[in-house]
């Protein structure tokens, strides 16, 4: 099945210009931007002795951020408040943002709770979680008899 955008400018005979006006509305980025949640994209990884969380979140500062640990539950949280108000400024058109992000990952069981370790850098913040030594691949060779 194919879906098909409906398009009803051809029968738009009888109030010419009214559906431009609601396409303007709808299609204005101030108002799309707002009806889309936004929410920092992440990759994951793992290398032999830990797990790597990259988020990418720009324009934010370190001290932005909140990191909690609560049982297997890793939450990454942003909140920003439109306390800056430019009042000197005529503004025509204004789409600087502020708003709040939770982002949640539940780690897996052979995550080191206690070595867990962040950075911030060029608008990714990164988080290395740790392996347990038990959870590391051991790797030696074996003799043969």
């Amino acid at each position: 099945m194919t879906l098909v955008k409906f398009n009803n400018k051809a029968n738009n005979t009888l109030m010419p210009g009214f559906n431009d006006v609601f396409d303007s509305i709808f299609n204005d980025t101030f108002f799309s931007d707002r009806m889309v949640a936004r929410v920092p994209a992440v990759n994951i990884s793992e290398s032999e002795n830990n797990y790597h969380v990259e988020l990418a979140a720009p324009g934010l500062r370190k001290e932005d951020f909140k990191l909690n640990l609560e049982r297997n539950q890793l939450s990454i949280s942003v909140e920003q408040n439109a306390d800056h108000q430019d009042n000197q400024k005529n503004y025509s058109k204004r789409e600087y943002s502020y708003s709040s992000f939770v982002r949640s990952f539940t780690l897996p069981e052979s995550a080191d709770h206690a070595n867990i370790e962040a950075s911030y850098t060029d608008g990714i913040l990164r988080i290395d979680i740790a392996k347990r030594e038990e959870a590391k691949a051991v790797r030696r060779q074996i003799e043969i008899k």
